[in-house]
């Protein structure tokens, strides 16, 4: 089955600014991309009303996509981009066609313009809901942000990608996130830098030089765990530059502050089916809320 690059498409600033990012990516690994828009129709009372027929809101709504893939054309020369206007809820539509995909992509609003991502509804849902990797793209996302600057200081698009950032929990490594992230710097012939953060004891050690030692004695074992996880990794990418960090604290609030300097941020999702409702988990929310690069949130078992 031919797989490709799937965007959701609405029309707003951020879905552009994802629509641009998934044919990058879509030329990055030599497959086609698909835009899917999706028309909720209007409840019937508004349905009826003179300004808003329902066969010119759905006709005015088909325009988006058509309008959106003759632009990536010509933008993009190579990149096979195909439109598709379906009816339903965004959500479940969403979900659906992106069964087989390779990547799902949605725009994201930023936060107060200092970053972060404002992610609405369908994005939480689609994200909770999907097993496919989803990558959530900010409004205002540029191909030149996600490379160094040029040796005059100037932001550019030719230079090298900045590297790929993956948040990793040593305790229970998954072997699909872990992949993706490898398979992202391969592509971009950058770097890979994976961050591992732990939590020090619950009470308070620095003080005492026995307990600063036990401080000491923790960071070296997480730090050990961290190079022990990725040695296959590296043997099986010996192309990719591997930095590791293994530090103390939130992984929220270090893939966050570490983010300023990568292309793609990598995190994972656990899998999980509950009579309660589908959730995306903690560190991912908070990683989703405050990170300024795009980030790929993979789904694990």
């Amino acid at each position: 089955m031919l797989r490709y690059i799937m965007v959701g498409l609405d029309g707003s600033s951020e879905s552009r600014a994802a629509a641009e990012w998934a044919a990058r990516e879509a030329k990055l690994r030599g497959l086609p991309l698909r835009l899917v828009h999706v028309w909720e129709p209007v409840p019937e009372p508004m349905a009826q009303a003179p300004l808003l027929g329902m066969e010119t809101s759905q006709h005015w709504s088909e325009r988006i996509p058509r309008g959106a893939a003759e632009g990536l054309r010509a933008r993009h020369p190579g990149v096979d981009v195909t439109a598709v206007h379906l009816t339903g809820l965004a959500g479940d539509v969403l979900v659906d066609v992106a069964r087989d995909a390779e990547l799902l992509v949605l725009g994201s609003r930023g936060l107060s313009g200092i970053g972060g991502f404002m992610v609405g509804s369908v994005g939480q849902a689609v994200i909770a809901r999907t097993e496919v990797p989803v990558v959530l793209v900010r409004s205002g996302e540029q191909a030149a942000d996600e490379h160094a600057m040029d040796p005059a200081g100037i932001p550019s698009a030719a230079t090298r990608f900045r590297p790929v950032l993956l948040g990793l929990d040593t305790r229970s490594p998954d072997d699909t996130v872990i992949a993706f992230a490898f398979e992202e710097a391969a592509r971009r012939h950058t770097s890979l830098r994976v961050l591992h953060a732990w939590n020090p004891p619950p009470y308070n050690i620095y003080g005492l030089s026995d307990h600063v030692s036990l401080y000491d004695e923790l960071a070296r074992e997480h730090a050990a765990e961290l190079t022990e996880a990725l040695h296959p990794w590296r043997q099986k990418y010996p192309a990719v530059e591997v930095i590791e960090a293994s530090r103390a604290g939130s992984a929220a609030d270090q893939l966050a502050n570490s983010s300023r300097y990568a292309s793609l941020v990598v995190v994972g999702r656990r899998i999980r089916r509950s009579r309660f409702g589908v959730h995306i988990g903690p560190v991912a929310h908070a990683v989703l809320h405050h990170v300024v690069a795009p980030v790929a949130v993979v789904a694990h078992a």
